[in-house]
């Protein structure tokens, strides 16, 4: 067995050997060196190992070795004689290989043995390394592959994400596409909405033109039918006019002027309706002329009546005067002179059929509103009383207003009569709250006119005008209303028929009273100065409606009741027997109010008539009261 000391001497060459100097650190990895770089060389003996054999063999065995402090120099010797070992080891190579064999037998095999172990050590330690080597080439690989798996999961992700971007710009796009859509499509519905109004409007123009041209159509053919019927009349009583010019009852009489006059109205309106039958529409202004010159032939052959009438009644007077000269005074004079022939007591016989048709219509009005009139339930007793007060109040404002306040309530009552609602007592109210609405506002307004003329006018003589005006505009936009006023006219206030109601037997005396227009209450009659101031109210109110009409600004049409009714009453109240007290009253009343515009129309008819009551009615009616008296 080789001893200690030898066992260090070899470790000290194996140290000082190219394997023995090997460095071995733990960052080898992070190096990049290859462990495997020592083991490449083939094995070589070190230039120790020859001085290692000689000092093997030249110590017995017997020896003892030295330690490791006898040995001079120490390892640093060995190295420091490079030299000696070389030549050692070239000399001991030169003995040959039987003397190596035999005499550093024992000490080769613990080299080799050592140099095995090594080299298996070294084995065991690479092997290590390389499993360690490879568990980290799998562990770099797994993560190689766990990084690729995030990497492939962070793409899919960017990917994804990109995906819904793209999907979220897509429908917002799409979403700004289906708005600009729908705007689209709601400025066409917009569009066509407006398309449709106008084509609405359009159709409706069309209608109203359409309307229009039938209305102007029917208007033509109605002024057309008044225009014959004006010429018939003008030519019947030019023919009358004739045969009072062919009287020869009457000499010294000249009546060729009216003759003549009346042939030339006839040639007159004769050529215009040739004229105007010729042309598509008929102005009105054609049915005025005609009409002026109907009035002015009735104020002719008035005029001519009238003339013959005084030419009568002077020669009555002088055949009167003739008889008296010739035969005796009488015994006894009469208190009252005999009635004189060509005046009436009562009125003509058209007048009193107009009358009548008046009263028929009043009391057609009143059984038509009997359901709203005579009904027990609230609601429709105050609908009638919202009624009654949206007439009445109106009516009661007007006294000598005018202008804008005026023009207030006449478009309030105009309102009301169109079916719209109006605003009375702080409510609304309208026609269509009642079927019978309509025809019971027609009756209280038409007995509220004539009430104001009984009350306010007779009290303010000022007041008539601007209630005249009111109600001729209502009578002209609804004529049931003129019929109605001159039905309540005529009731209260028979005179303005004119029309003397004669007493029959058997009717009571309150009853005649009140038929004569006096108010009776408890079998009491009214003074006679309240009669006449009543009556003078009225009248003084129909005079006024004659003359007055409402400003309709360029479309006036003509008046629902004009002068020639004006003409038509002083005519007839002249023919009449006159009433004490009753007959001056009226007469001075209708002539105050009514009389300027009679003479503008009529001019000098007009002063005929004048002359007429002047120098025959007033003498007769003085002799008749006085004669009364």
């Amino acid at each position: 067995m080789p001893s200690e000391q030898h066992r260090w001497e070899t470790l000290e060459a194996l140290r000082g050997s190219s394997k023995g100097q090997l460095s071995y650190r733990p960052d080898w990895l992070l190096r990049g060196e290859d462990i495997l770089e020592g083991c490449r060389n083939p094995p070589t003996l070190s230039s120790y190992s020859g001085w290692v054999l000689d000092r093997v063999i030249s110590q017995s065995p017997r020896e003892t070795p030295p330690s490791r402090s006898s040995t001079p120099n120490g390892p640093t010797s060995l190295v420091q004689k490079p030299s000696s070992l070389t030549k050692t080891t070239s000399s001991s190579s030169q003995l040959g290989s039987p003397l190596l064999s035999s005499a550093a037998s024992s000490e080769t095999k613990v080299v080799l043995i050592s140099l095995i172990v090594w080299d298996v050590c070294r084995s065991s330690e690479m092997r290590q390394r390389l499993e360690q080597q490879e568990q980290m080439v799998r562990a770099v690989s797994d993560m190689a592959r766990e990084q690729l798996k995030r990497f492939d999961e962070l793409k899919e992700l960017k990917q994804h994400q990109e995906y819904q971007d793209l999907q979220e710009v897509i429908e917002k796009s799409s979403k700004e596409a289906q708005g600009q859509q729908e705007k689209l499509k709601e400025e066409h519905r917009h569009r066509a909405k407006i398309l449709n109004l106008k084509l609405r409007e359009a159709e409706q123009q069309r209608q109203r033109q359409e309307e229009l041209e039938r209305l102007r159509k029917e208007e033509g053919q109605e002024r057309l039918r008044r225009l014959y019927s004006i010429q018939e009349e003008v030519l019947r009583i030019n023919q009358q006019i004739g045969l009072h010019y062919r009287h020869k009852g009457l000499p010294g009489i000249d009546l060729s002027g009216y003759s003549n006059r009346g042939n030339q109205i006839c040639g007159e309106v004769s050529g215009l309706i040739r004229t105007t039958s010729e042309v598509k529409r008929l102005p009105q202004a054609d049915v005025s002329t005609t009409e002026n010159a109907l009035q002015e032939i009735r104020g002719l052959i008035a005029s001519m009546q009238q003339e013959i009438a005084t030419r009568e009644r002077q020669k009555e007077l002088q055949k009167q005067e003739q008889m008296k000269a010739q035969a005796p005074a009488p015994a006894q004079h009469p208190r009252r002179k005999q009635r004189k022939e060509g005046l009436h007591v009562k009125a003509e016989d058209s007048t009193m059929q107009w009358y009548r048709q008046l009263q028929d219509t009043c009391d057609q009005c009143v059984a038509s509103f009997s359901g709203l009139n005579d009904c027990k339930d609230n609601q429709v007793k105050k609908i009638k009383m919202d009624l009654q007060k949206a007439v009445t109040i109106p009516v009661s404002q007007i006294s000598t207003i005018a202008g804008s306040q005026l023009r207030a309530i006449f478009d309030k009552i105009s309102n009301l009569l169109a079916g719209k609602s109006v605003q009375s007592g702080g409510r609304n109210v309208a026609l269509t709250q009642h079927p019978q609405g309509l025809d019971f506002v027609y009756y209280k307004l038409a007995d509220k006119f004539v009430k104001q003329g009984e009350e306010e006018v007779a009290s303010h003589h000022v007041a008539v005008f601007p209630l005249a005006v009111v109600a001729s505009g209502i009578w002209e936009l609804h004529p049931r209303v003129g019929d109605l006023f001159l039905a309540h006219l005529h009731k209260k206030c028979p005179y303005s028929v004119p029309f003397y109601p004669a007493f029959k037997e058997g009717t009571p005396m309150e009853e005649y009273q009140r038929m004569l227009g006096y108010q009776v209450k408890d079998s009491k009659v009214e003074p006679q100065d309240n009669f006449l101031k009543r009556m003078s109210g009225m009248i003084r109110l129909y005079a006024a409606v004659i003359q007055l009409q409402w400003p309709s600004g360029n479309k006036q049409g003509a008046h629902p009741h004009g002068l020639s009714h004006a003409w038509r009453w002083l005519a007839q109240m002249l023919n009449m027997e006159p009433l004490a007290d009753v007959t001056a009253t009226l007469l001075f009343d209708f002539l105050e109010v009514c009389g300027n515009a009679m003479m503008k129309q009529y001019q000098m008819q007009f002063w005929k008539m004048m002359l007429l009551i002047r120098e025959e009615y007033l003498p007769r009616y003085e002799t008749d009261y006085s004669s009364l008296s």
